[in-house]
């Protein structure tokens, strides 16, 4: 099925942030203590401009001819040392037990991601990218780890700042304090107004990054096919075109917020030189000391700065809040149906009689594919599905494994609805070889102990030489200690040996096989089939495939059409019939005698 971008319905920044409230919750104090330091550490800086302000006035006595108070002035310098080492130690300690609760809340967040990807029917990566699944595990949670790091301690450190700041004004002169006042509802104005605008852009430069890792991912797994059908430019295009959008959304969201800064300096600014202008005529009229006018000029510029601080925070809960959005549209996904455990069949005690009573089933409610479906396997039958494209194959074992949910009907396993089961009861009574091999990164052994931790060592040489793979694995350098990797020269075809050898490790009560001999050659593939054979015998199987060679020992041929079973007997029975399953099978025997 093809797939398709999930982005639900924009947020707005305040449901964004506020998803994050549960997360943060466990770390209240810690991140509560950290803000408190912060504030302290901001109060303290405020008597700074005070303490120059008197020295600045000491000095002055040397103009009027008096002596300077050297001692004083040390015992000031002291304390300002001591104030801004404290302020500073303050907002280390803070930044350091921030760190660590944002990192703890990104620990959270990846954790959670993890266990829903679990919890998560197999329509949903049916219909999304691995890529943009990725983006959110990694460049969404990372926005959000820094972030959160940098505005929470920011933005109550410049509050706190600000008003320090005009109560030490105001407390000097509420008329110079009153022009400052002035351009606060102008900044406030401005940032309203560009957070408005540009949150959106927000939400597209992020949708873009997780597209763009989605087609990087697919474009790295599928480079040999790629390679192989010279689509290398067409490759080229659909990435320029998804490096475009993110370069657009990226561009328009970073110069909407970027006016934030320029914005509110420029009001800060006009601020300042209006109290410059005005302190310097009160310095020349003699109303005012040079020491009242340099401590008001500061407290300015410190006002100033804050103002500054909360507009670049803007911008960072804006980045933060569409990363929240993305992440927590999947958190919130359907998951699958509650496990019910009424029962639990037992590994060693199950016979293996499965049936399927009156299934339907369809991807998409508008579209159903198997309709009506019923069948009866015995304990010990070997199953072979058969059909052509689209039939239903693969849909029907999907189906026994639970990996989706059937719309009406039922299927039993020794008599027993599997939804009376755990999905992970379930899986342990299967064993699976798929068409699409899936090795490890790691050592042979545990490759092959995947599903059997129990597995000796010569429980496994005992199935790789029924897989005539045994000398092979000792061909290799360290034989089961070998470390399977991205560089491992390994071929197709012994990678699907090993899956095959690995099922038999398992040892499970049933087995399902899809294509288990797609990508190995005649003469393996014959080899290959005898070990099924061993591996099937005494043991319910359902064995898919389109080389109907491999499957003309079953105990019973299902021929699937459009979901419904047309067809159903043994080789010799289908043949006679002369239907849909002997032509098909005529039809590969000529093929194969005209290669």
């Amino acid at each position: 099925m093809p797939k398709q971008q999930m982005h639900g319905k924009p947020k707005s920044l305040k449901k964004g942030l506020a998803k994050l409230l549960p997360y943060m919750k466990p770390y209240i104090v810690v991140i509560g203590f950290a803000i408190l330091l912060s504030i302290i550490g901001a109060l303290g800086s405020l008597f700074g401009p005070k303490l120059l302000g008197e020295i600045t006035k000491e000095c002055q006595k040397k103009v009027a001819g008096l002596a300077i108070d050297f001692t004083y002035i040390f015992k000031l310098g002291v304390m300002l040392i001591c104030i801004y080492s404290c302020s500073a130690f303050g907002n280390y300690i803070a930044s350091f037990l921030l760190t660590g609760a944002t990192q703890k809340i990104s620990y959270r967040l990846r954790k959670d991601i993890s266990e829903k990807i679990n919890r998560v029917p197999l329509k949903y990566f049916d219909q999304s990218s691995y890529g943009d699944l990725l983006s959110r595990v990694t460049n969404d949670v990372d926005s959000i780890s820094q972030n959160l790091n940098q505005s929470l301690v920011s933005t109550f450190s410049s509050v706190i700042l600000l008003i320090g700041v005009f109560v030490m004004m105001f407390t000097s002169s509420w008329q110079r304090a009153f022009i400052c006042v002035a351009s606060i509802p102008l900044s406030l104005v401005a940032l309203i107004l560009i957070v408005k605008n540009s949150q959106k852009y927000f939400r597209s430069q992020q949708r873009s990054l997780g597209e763009l890792n989605a087609h990087i991912e697919e474009a790295y797994s599928g480079h040999q096919v790629i390679i192989a059908f010279h689509q290398e430019q067409k490759l080229y295009e659909a990435f320029d075109q998804c490096n475009t959008n993110l370069k657009n959304s990226a561009w328009k969201s970073q110069f909407a917020s970027g006016l934030m800064m320029p914005i509110m300096g420029f009001i800060g600014n006009a601020s300042y030189i209006t109290i410059c202008f005005l302190g310097g005529i009160l310095v020349i009229s003699g109303l005012a000391g040079v020491e009242f006018i340099q401590m008001f000029i500061q407290y300015s510029r410190m006002a100033n700065q804050p103002l500054q601080t909360i507009g670049q925070i803007a911008n960072v809960l804006q980045s933060c809040a569409a990363a929240s959005e993305r992440i927590f549209e999947f958190l919130e996904e359907a998951e699958l149906s509650k496990d019910t455990e009424l029962v639990k069949l037992d590994k060693a005690a199950v016979k293996g009689n499965v049936q399927f009573e009156h299934v339907n089933f369809g991807y998409y409610e508008d579209k159903q594919i198997i309709f009506d479906f019923s069948c009866d396997v015995q304990a010990g039958m070997k199953v072979a599905i058969v059909g052509p494209t689209g039939a239903g194959k693969t849909t029907l074992v999907n189906l026994l494994m639970r990996f989706y949910e059937v719309n009406s009907g039922k299927i039993t396993i020794d008599s027993i609805s599997t939804k009376d089961l755990t999905r992970a009861n379930v899986a342990a009574l299967f064993g699976m070889v798929l068409q699409d091999t899936w090795l490890f990164e790691g050592t042979l052994r545990d490759n092959l102990r995947y599903g059997n931790q129990s597995a000796t060592d010569e429980d496994i040489m005992r199935c790789l030489k029924a897989c005539h793979m045994d000398h092979f694995v000792n061909s290799l350098p360290g034989g089961l200690d070998y470390i399977f990797d991205e560089t491992a020269n390994i071929s197709a075809g012994q990678k699907q040996l090993l899956t095959i050898a690995r099922a038999m490790v398992e040892n499970s009560p049933m087995l399902i096989l899809d294509e288990a001999t797609s990508s190995v050659d005649t003469r393996t593939e014959e080899l290959i089939q005898k070990a099924m054979d061993k591996l099937t015998a005494g043991r319910t199987s359902f064995v898919i495939a389109h080389r109907l060679s491999t499957i003309k020992n079953a105990d019973i041929i299902l021929v699937l059409k459009d979901g419904n079973i047309i067809e159903q007997g043994n080789h010799e029975q289908l043949i006679e019939k002369r239907g849909f399953y002997a032509d098909l099978y005529n039809s590969q025997f000529a093929t194969s005698f005209v290669d």
